[in-house]
């Protein structure tokens, strides 16, 4: 085993535990497959991978940039002191530390549970200075870290039920939802091949065109669950007629493309997880949205419908099928709640019009826990709304958002500006009213890890307030 660093009255030791009731082998394992990085990267910062070689064995490295506002820092890290089913080590190479060492290491309760171990030695630059300077600071953004992070691992490892391995299919791999999701499930033991557009350079990728419906059904071979994520981005800008036409066209094509190489396999996939929206209901007031509800009036809810029956084709083809109809995925990332923060942060933020529109949303992990969830589970098949149980009206939401930020809630804005600005696009999305609850989901037992607002709020912005174990 490499030294550790000596004692020195600069050094910082930061040590947190958490408590998995499964083997330690079993948690231990969770750290060598493709995706636990990704997985264990807080939603709120931005940290880009730049090149990684070997898992988490000696000699192991990992490269990755990290964005704080203007500035780019960047990691060099190499891996050692491995000892399987006990620990390994990061040693930084290069970092904005002095230096740096993060030990992780797993410590058996019983055949049952386990203690996951993370103990940090850190020196900060400048010396005593620095640490005066950015000491306190530091050791909070590392406990908001380690907060996240004990989060996910429990809860990823304590999940229940869980499939056996599968082979799956991902489209839509390179997109916010996709990524996450394909570090989830690469997390949870299954072989994960994304589809990219561009030419394969990973054992992980394989090439398609679905604007041109190309896609080998050759290298589909042995695939259990196909998932398809893939479509035009909605929000990306206004809706002219020819951006209607991209939107609807890419959701067409992407699932028909994927039906047409599943005719040429002898051996089809068992299951298709396909994308939608709960934009399919349209703009519905009060009125509460279970999967039997009718579709609505308006453009989102013509291409859900129109990507829905697409979808349901592979019934005839023998695959179960399974309608994803999905509200607002909170992640601070991209989407909605990424366009949110930066004015809530500066305390401009507020309710949009009025503020009574109902907005269902959901977490990136209670979405991944649906998707595997319908995976175990045989009997689901058909829609199903990707939502929490406890929907909000848009001024709940502002004012939670605020709160959870330490933000005042007092700027509204106008219906009437965002109408002006993107048209149909807001009246559709922003303005609109969904008021969907996932009826399915709980039929179906899935257990929810952020069923409240409040609650997911602060684990995907690392604002909790419960104080870190020591």
């Amino acid at each position: 085993m490499s030294p550790s660093l000596p004692a020195n009255p600069d050094v910082t030791v930061l040590r947190r535990t958490v408590r998995i009731e499964r083997p330690a082998a079993v948690a231990f394992a969770w750290h060598e497959q493709h995706g636990a990085f990704d997985r264990l990267a807080p939603p709120w910062t931005r940290v880009s991978r730049v090149v990684r070689s070997g898992g988490i064995r000696d000699g192991a490295k990992l490269s990755m940039r990290q964005h704080l506002g203007p500035f780019s820092l960047s990691w060099q890290v190499e891996h050692a002191d491995f000892v399987e089913n006990v620990q390994f080590r990061d040693i930084a190479v290069r970092s904005p530390f002095r230096s740096w060492e993060h030990l992780h290491r797993v410590e058996e309760i019983s055949p049952s549970a386990c203690l996951w171990i993370d103990e940090v030695r850190y020196r900060l630059p400048g010396g005593t200075l620095g640490s005066w300077l950015f000491g306190a600071r530091t050791r909070a953004e590392l406990d908001r870290l380690f907060t996240y992070r004990h989060a996910v691992l429990k809860a990823d490892l304590e999940r229940t039920p869980q499939p056996a391995p599968q082979r799956i299919l991902l489209g839509g791999a390179s997109g916010l939802l996709g990524k996450s999701l394909a570090a989830f499930l690469s997390t949870q033991g299954h072989d994960v091949l994304r589809l990219v557009r561009h030419p394969a350079t990973q054992p992980d990728e394989l090439q398609w065109n679905p604007n041109v419906a190309q896609l080998q059904a050759g290298p589909l071979d042995g695939i259990d669950t196909v998932i398809n994520l893939s479509g035009a981005n909605i929000a990306e800008r206004g809706w002219s007629d020819r951006r209607r036409d991209t939107i609807m066209h890419s959701r067409k094509m992407a699932t028909s493309t994927l039906l047409s190489a599943f005719k040429d396999m002898p051996c089809r996939p068992k299951l298709l997880l396909s994308a939608s929206a709960v934009g399919y209901y349209g703009n519905r007031g009060d009125e509460v949205l279970r999967e039997d509800s009718a579709t609505g009036i308006g453009f989102l809810a013509q291409v859900c419908s129109t990507w829905e029956d697409e979808a349901r084709r592979a019934e005839s083809l023998g695959i179960r099928t399974v309608l994803l109809r999905t509200g607002v995925v909170l992640t601070p990332e991209g989407g909605a709640l990424g366009k949110m923060l930066p004015l809530f942060r500066l305390g401009f933020g507020g309710p949009i019009g009025r503020g009574d529109a109902w907005m269902s949303w959901i977490t990136p992990d209670d979405y991944a826990g649906a998707i595997q969830h319908a995976m175990a589970t045989a009997s689901m098949s058909g829609p199903y709304n990707l939502v929490s149980p406890n929907p909000v009206r848009n001024i709940e939401f502002a004012r939670t958002l605020a709160a959870v930020l330490s933000r005042p809630c007092f700027v509204r804005t106008p219906a009437w500006v965002l109408t002006a600005l993107f048209g149909q696009m807001a009246e559709e999305t922003v303005l609109a009213s969904q008021r969907a609850v996932p009826a399915g989901l709980q039929a179906a037992r899935y257990s929810f890890r952020h069923p409240r607002l409040d609650q997911a709020l602060r684990h995907v912005l690392g604002r909790t307030d419960t104080p870190p174990a020591p």
